[in-house]
């Protein structure tokens, strides 16, 4: 019986093992892959821009690249694309400024993206903040980590966008 208590806890240990593993191999701050809701009825628009000209000259490359790639992605989750539908607005959205957060005493940093949002004639200014917890993985992958915290800004102000326009 001893033997079978013995194998037993070295199972165990080594499944433990294995399981902090693969945790510590994937960043915490990375997006999660998560069902997203589809478009609501009349978020039809023809095309979607992204104006990060004024972010190019705040923070430079490569933070603007990544919001250029990932906040029309976001949108378009959003905001439902009928290019074919001459009567649907195009979006525009221009991003002025990321700031991403220091890490605080409690381990954690708040960060921001500012910028403005036009659909059909109005315009509207809009500030969004996702909350960003690093993980001991950070320190190796810095840049990812970084790239991580500037997606989930631009998913934050996708999401924001309709509420702030009326729609």
């Amino acid at each position: 019986m001893p033997s079978k208590i013995m194998t037993r806890r070295l199972a165990l240990a080594g499944m433990t093992t294995c399981a902090f593993a693969l945790a510590a191999c994937a960043p915490t701050n990375a997006p999660s892959v998560q069902a997203t809701p589809a478009a609501a009825p009349g978020l039809r628009v023809r095309d979607i821009r992204v104006n990060t000209a004024p972010l190019l000259a705040q923070s430079g490359n490569p933070t603007a690249a990544w919001v250029q790639t990932a906040l029309p992605a976001a949108l378009a989750q959003t905001f439902a694309l009928a290019p074919d539908d001459a009567s649907a607005p195009t979006l525009s959205v221009r991003v002025n400024a990321i700031i991403l957060g220091p890490i605080g005493p409690e381990g954690g940093a708040i960060d921001t993206i500012k910028g403005m949002g036009t659909l059909g004639g109005r315009t509207t200014r809009l500030r969004a903040t996702a909350f960003y917890t690093p993980s001991p993985v950070d320190q190796a992958l810095v840049e990812q980590a970084l790239q991580g915290r500037v997606t989930t800004l631009a998913q934050a102000f996708a999401q924001a966008l309709p509420a702030k326009l009326g729609r």
